[in-house]
């Protein structure tokens, strides 16, 4: 891997994280924690029964290394992690039995050990489906505080700098919400925000995206992008965040400088956005796959954000080298969480 990666594996290896891998049964999986540990971008915890392991680490040697192997099944701490589900619950209705047996499953099992502190972040979805990933996110850990609506993006690592000369940009949300309401769209803005903090480390810079650029068009979608604008806007400065917010704007004026300078003049983005707010999940969707396969940029996600501690999904076709980058991806957003 190279690029942004390389920026990112010695900030996770400084960050000294510990994740964990639930889906030991796959030897993506097990050969992927070997990689992390050895190159010390996180220490790992792989949730695998003796038997699974048997199989899936066929040929990889842990000795030495900062990997730990858990049956989670027979792990000490089973019956207060599933105590914890319990808790968190049983006002809607989760018995202890309930609880239980949900512990017993190995997603919910990985994400109460990140609810517990017994891992930093979790990486997962090889074998699992999204839905399952964020079922059980919900269910264990929760959005973050002043966040109710957890979302996704997309790390593009530009193989041309964008004309502002940014390397890599953050597209949000392209994997989750399907139609987000002005609400939502904030949430939306806020989390990127930070995950931009945790990953690229430069100010962000907030362009909520229309087919208008400050009022040229008007519509139900332009209106909603321009809300969502000022309410952002707002929440920025309640946080006291370091970010540049504006919109709606034109994909256009948001990225071209001399472009911004004749359709935004005003705007204090000045078409240097490195993180762009879709209106919906289909305009998302559609721009980051063709970013990444016109403009041949590396496309990094669905990265789970608005999440009160990083749990991380993965394409069910992943390569190990995936797995290592969302590790890395898991450990630094940690930093912020």
């Amino acid at each position: 891997m190279a690029g942004l990666m390389d920026k990112l594996f010695p900030k996770a290896a400084a960050a000294s994280m510990t994740l964990v891998l639930p889906e030991g049964q796959d030897p993506r999986v097990m050969k992927a924690a070997k990689l992390i540990a050895d190159q010390k971008i996180a220490k790992v915890k792989v949730l695998a029964t003796p038997e699974e392991a048997k199989v899936s680490a066929e040929g990889v040697c842990f000795k030495n290394s900062n990997v730990e192997l858990i049956d989670w099944t027979k792990a000490p701490y089973f019956n207060e992690l599933a105590g914890i589900l319990f808790e968190r619950r049983k006002a809607k209705g989760m018995t202890e039995e309930e609880a239980s047996k949900r512990t017993a499953n190995r997603l919910f099992f990985g994400n109460l050990m990140v609810n517990k502190g017994y891992a930093s972040g979790m990486v997962a979805g090889s074998i699992a489906s999204t839905g399952d990933m964020l079922r059980s996110a919900f269910n264990c850990i929760g959005t973050a505080k002043g966040i109710k609506l957890a979302s996704s993006c997309f790390l593009m690592d530009l193989a041309t700098p964008s004309p502002a000369g940014d390397e890599s940009l953050i597209f949000a949300d392209c994997g989750v919400n399907p139609n987000p309401d002005v609400e939502g769209l904030v949430d939306i803005a806020i989390a990127t925000i930070k995950t931009h903090q945790a990953l690229i480390g430069t100010q962000p810079k907030v362009a909520f995206l229309s087919y208008s650029s400050k009022g040229s068009a008007a519509g139900e979608l332009v209106d909603k992008m321009a809300q969502a604008t000022e309410l952002t806007k707002a929440r920025v400065a309640e946080m006291g965040l370091d970010a540049l917010v504006d919109g709606e704007l034109q994909a256009d004026a948001a990225l071209v400088p001399a472009v911004a300078s004749s359709k935004a003049p005003e705007s204090p983005l000045r078409g240097q956005a490195n993180i762009l707010i879709f209106p919906d999940l289909n305009c998302g969707n559609i721009c980051y796959k063709m970013t990444q396969r016109l403009a041949n940029a590396e496309a990094y996600g669905p990265i789970l954000q608005g999440v009160a501690k990083p749990v991380n999904d993965l394409s069910r076709g992943c390569t190990v080298e995936d797995i290592v980058g969302v590790a890395a991806i898991t450990a630094c957003q940690a930093l912020v969480c």
